[in-house]
């Protein structure tokens, strides 16, 4: 099996990437050891204080986030991070040439029942004339990431990652400490039977959604004319990443409830990494009206609707909005 140093290099990425994403990985497989010691190491449960989303913190959260912030800074490439767990952004080398963003723990609720988890990153070109400081330079459009990914600390620690040239799965060999390349050039099968949505919100829903909702559940009774399975693990790593194996829909979709907040998941560190994953596997990713990675960052915690995964469902979801 290919290491990912060899993959990276066969996908062409430069010499200071490559040595970045192992920075970045070397922080994951730290967090990756401190989730499964679980209870054993006193890390479960939340803290007394919320984060700038108005999230309870979980300690893993905070300890995640601490980990990633430490390292990256420590590493020269890059010149600011971005988090769901910081207020603004945290500058880190002047000189660096990198930014990276990033949803530390994405799914921590579930480490209280030990379920599915993981850390959600993506990393973009610095813009030389700016400030460390700036949040600004985070205002890129997706299509301007050079790699995403996440690491998903299951029953096996896997990485999903792209530098542009495919979507491919690595599994950690915990014998050796490294990533190798088990699952290469994902491909999400065009049709899917099934979806991944939080129903208890349909009330909130917007009507095309309610509609495209409401014709799954039918089944073969209904319009569609075949039975659907819903498959719900409240992380956009577990869910995505079974889209990513075996085909499906997500929907993180706009609900009525507060009309200044078009969504939960956040642009820079949850959706775009997310869609610049999906669309390398073949697949499709789409707010409703539009290109998730078209879409231009106001601040670094700008919220978006999420419709991704399978093409042809994803397309005839989305036609509903037109």
């Amino acid at each position: 099996m290919k290491r990912l140093n060899s993959q990276l290099q066969h996908d062409g990425a430069p010499l200071e990437l490559v040595l970045l994403i192992r920075t970045l990985l070397a922080a994951c497989k730290e967090i990756s050891f401190r989730v499964s010691q679980g209870a054993l190491a006193g890390v479960l449960g939340s803290t007394l204080s919320e984060n700038v989303q108005g999230e309870t913190q979980k300690k893993l959260d905070v300890i995640s986030n601490q980990i990633l912030k430490d390292i990256l800074s420590e590493s020269g490439y890059v010149k600011a991070i971005s988090s769901e767990e910081e207020e603004s952004v945290v500058p880190c080398s002047p000189n660096g040439n990198y930014l990276v963003s990033f949803d530390p723990l994405d799914g921590s609720s579930n480490t209280e029942i030990n379920s599915l988890i993981g850390t959600i990153f993506s990393i973009a070109h610095a813009p030389q004339w700016m400030e460390a400081d700036d949040p600004s330079a985070f205002l890129q459009p997706g299509t301007q990431m050079v790699a995403a990914g996440y690491v998903l600390y299951g029953p096996s620690t896997m990485l999903a990652m792209t530098t542009g040239r495919g979507t491919h799965l690595y599994t950690l060999d915990k014998t050796h400490g490294g990533f190798l390349l088990t699952h290469p050039n994902v491909k999400i099968p065009v049709q899917t039977s099934e979806f991944s949505i939080n129903t208890s919100n349909q009330r909130h829903w917007q009507e095309p959604i309610q509609s495209y909702v409401s014709e799954l559940l039918a089944g073969s009774e209904g319009p569609r004319e075949k039975d659907y399975n819903m498959r719900w693990v409240a992380a956009m790593v577990g869910d995505v990443h079974r889209v990513l194996c075996r085909g499906g829909i997500f929907m993180y979709p706009f609900d009525k409830r507060n009309p200044q907040m078009p969504g939960k998941l956040r642009l820079l560190y949850e959706a775009n990494p997310m869609a610049f994953l999906v669309e390398q596997a073949g697949g499709l990713a789409s707010t409703g009206s539009g290109r998730i990675m078209d879409v231009m960052p106001e601040e670094i915690h700008q919220r978006v609707p999420v419709i991704i995964g399978s093409k042809e469902e994803v397309e005839n979801c989305v036609a509903r909005f037109k």
